[in-house]
């Protein structure tokens, strides 16, 4: 007979001061021993956008190793995995409360942390470096999406990726934004057989920043909370189409997940003279839970 072992995890809300809002996420704080499949299954049980899984670092400038997984798949890189995690190794201890800065490791390479104290710390990533990828037709996307074509800002969408190859895509106003849906039929109307799997990211310009939905039936989540690395490559779409500024401390915010009853707020801070090349994602952390799964 096999015996039983125990892994402890955390769940936090993440993007919100709020319990029961923002983005929820499980973290396996110790997942040594547990095989990549496994933690597959694991994410697929936890059915959350992302599940984490902690593990000893093979590099000697990061903290840990965390492989990060959603219901269907692993990913390289994942905004609101890093924020979360990070909150928990700093509330466990195994960050310091005086560590204002270290590196996280994930696969797509060492990830910046940097943690602003206050009452509550507000936590923040430096996106991995925006690469630009292909233009969408807009009537396309507007099909895709269940508008018309007037629904869309003059803009031509465009595929961005951070880790994630996420589709940007301009909306006029919020109720734009909320009559927008997509599932795996809409999403075939525009994306080619040679497509990496992708997110499809809406949004619309606010005085504070933009109001965002999130869509990824290909990664197992029909609509995602908060989505921390589509928010690096929103803030750069944003500043080459005129729609926020590339002044060096500008910080504005996107809203996201209002719609599905997740509200969660991700600031962005450009930094320095690199203006779009160097965004940095925040964001509060709300812990909700912890439990232990026997296996």
């Amino acid at each position: 007979m096999n015996r039983l072992r125990s892994w402890r995890y955390r769940v936090v809300d993440v993007f919100t001061r709020e319990p029961l809002q923002g983005n929820p996420l499980a973290v396996f704080l110790d997942a040594s021993g547990i095989d990549g499949a496994t933690m597959q299954k694991i994410a697929r049980e936890m059915n959350l956008s992302e599940t984490v899984f902690v593990l000893p670092a093979t590099r000697a400038d990061c903290l840990v190793s965390v492989r990060i997984f959603t219901p269907a798949r692993e990913l390289p890189f994942a905004g609101h995995p890093t924020i979360g995690t990070s909150f928990v190794l700093r509330d466990e201890g195994i960050v310091p409360k005086m560590t204002e800065q270290f590196l996280l490791e994930e696969k797509v390479g060492p990830v910046p942390i940097r943690i602003e104290t206050g009452e509550q710390p507000l936590i923040w990533l430096r996106t991995p470096p925006i690469t630009w990828g292909r233009i969408y037709d807009r009537a396309l996307c507007a099909k895709a999406l269940g508008l018309d074509v007037s629904d869309l800002l003059e803009i031509t969408p465009q595929l961005l990726s951070a880790g994630n190859p996420t589709l940007l895509i301009a909306l006029k106003d919020k109720p734009s934004v909320d009559r927008a849906w997509l599932d795996s039929h809409g999403l075939s109307v525009i994306r080619n057989d040679d497509d990496e799997a992708l997110c499809v990211f809406v949004f619309t310009p606010m005085a504070e920043g933009a109001y965002s939905r999130m869509f990824a039936p290909e990664y197992g989540v029909q609509e995602d909370p908060a989505t921390g690395s589509s928010t690096g490559p929103l803030a750069a779409f944003m500043i080459k189409h005129g729609l926020a500024s590339s002044a060096a401390g500008g910080r504005f915010l996107s809203e996201q997940g209002t719609k599905m009853g997740r509200r969660s707020v991700l600031y962005v801070q450009i930094n320095g003279a690199q203006g779009a090349d160097a965004i940095d994602v925040g964001g509060y952390v709300t812990p909700v839970a912890e439990g232990t799964m026997h296996l």
